[in-house]
Order: structure tokens, then C-alpha cells, then sequence
């Protein structure tokens, strides 16, 4: 099976991404969002994980090979960076949101010497924002940021600008296309419902696709 729609499978089965297009959910920018989204579910299914982190370990050797290191996002990234270097054999260390105000005051956590080539691990991109500040965070640090692996990306518009501004790529295993089809074709939800979402992932600020 497809890798995209094998991991869509497993994500819609444990409810790591949740569809609702009658009854939005709010995040907390107050966008009203048919989809809810929560891959930290995939570290309590045994099958699914071991789907993900095989997947990420095989994306990471098929288009990063030169890699020294993972570095996981915090902190929904950390496990699924461990768990992929320990079947890799790699080193992992994460990068804080910010740095502590204690001890040591580090901000990237375990060892990352200058010149080292990274590789981000993430479990969602929806605008980009955060995992764009992980990737500058450990370039200013002087690693060679490789790329970013995720679980699922949204494929807005602004998170794929951001990383072409940063100039780094992403590899997600699955995204929210190929959730949507395989959430129609599996009963999740209306095939109707799907250019609704379609039509809240190009503009999750418009809200017109509610009553469309």
C-alpha cells in the first residue's frame, strides 16, 4: 500500500486526526477548523507507531543518507525522533521552545558540534512556524540542517512559503489530502464534504466553507 495512505489509515483509525466539518472545532487563534489533529494518540497504538517510526526511518535513509544526527521538536517531536535514531542507530537530541533559565541555560538539548548534518523530526506542520524556529535555532548553533521529516502536513499555503523561505524541506508521510480521500472512501466522512476542507486548507481565515 501506499505509504501516504497506509499512515492516513492508521491516523483516522485511532482518531490522531479527527474530521467534524458540521460541528468545527475553534483552535485557539479562534479559526473555526473541520479537522482536529493529535499525533501524540500515535505514541499509545503500538501498531501505528511502529508504522510511523519505520516510515520516518526509511524516508530519513532513502533522502537524507548523510545525516549525523535527529533532532526532535518540543515536544511532540521527541519520542518519534528517539525512537526513529534508536532503529537508525543515530544520535537524537530535541530543541526547547526557548532556552531554560536554569543550569546550563540550553536551549538544544544533547550533543550537536558545529558542522554536523541534521535532520528535524516533527509530528505537524500546519503554518510552519515553529518547526522554521527549531531549524534556525540549530543552524545558529552551526549545523547543516539537512531537512525536516513529519507525520502530517495541513499543505497550507503560508507553512509552504515559510519553508521555501527558509529554505529547507519537508518530508511528511501523509497529508491532508489523502486523509480527506481516504476519510470519504472509508465513511469517516460525506465525499461531498471533502472540497469543504479543501476549500478550509487554502484558506483556513475564511470561514465561507461552513455553510457551503
Amino acid at each position: 500500500m501506499d505509504i501516504k495512505r497506509l499512515i492516513a489509515k492508521d491516523l483516522l483509525s485511532i482518531k490522531a486526526v479527527f474530521f467534524r466539518p458540521e460541528e468545527p472545532f475553534t483552535w485557539a487563534s479562534g479559526i473555526k477548523s473541520p479537522v482536529y489533529c493529535d499525533n501524540r494518540l500515535t505514541l499509545t497504538a503500538p501498531a501505528v507507531r511502529t508504522n510511523i517510526e519505520n516510515s520516518l526511518a526509511n524516508v530519513i535513509k532513502e533522502n537524507y543518507p548523510d545525516a549525523d544526527v535527529l533532532m526532535g521538536t518540543s515536544t511532540a517531536g521527541i519520542a518519534h525522533a528517539a525512537i526513529t535514531a534508536h532503529i537508525l542507530d543515530m544520535p537524537m537530541g530535541y530543541v526547547r521552545s526557548g532556552a531554560k533559565d536554569h543550569g546550563r541555560q540550553n536551549q538544544i538539548e544533547g550533543k550537536l558540534e558545529k558542522g554536523q548534518k541534521v535532520v528535524v523530526v516533527e509530528d505537524l506542520i500546519s503554518t510552519g512556524g515553529s518547526v522554521i524556529e527549531v531549524v534556525n535555532v540549530l543552524r545558529d548553533a552551526g549545523a547543516e540542517v539537512l531537512g525536516i521529516v513529519s507525520i502530517f502536513t495541513y499543505g497550507m499555503q503560508k507553512g509552504l512559503d515559510r519553508l521555501k523561505d527558509a529554505n529547507v524541506k519537508n518530508i511528511s508521510l501523509t497529508d491532508f489530502d489523502t486523509i480527506a480521500e481516504v476519510a470519504a472512501e472509508e465513511g469517516y466522512i460525506k465525499s461531498e464534504d471533502i472540497q469543504k476542507l479543501i476549500k478550509f486548507r487554502n484558506n483556513p481565515s475564511d470561514e465561507s466553507w461552513i455553510s457551503s
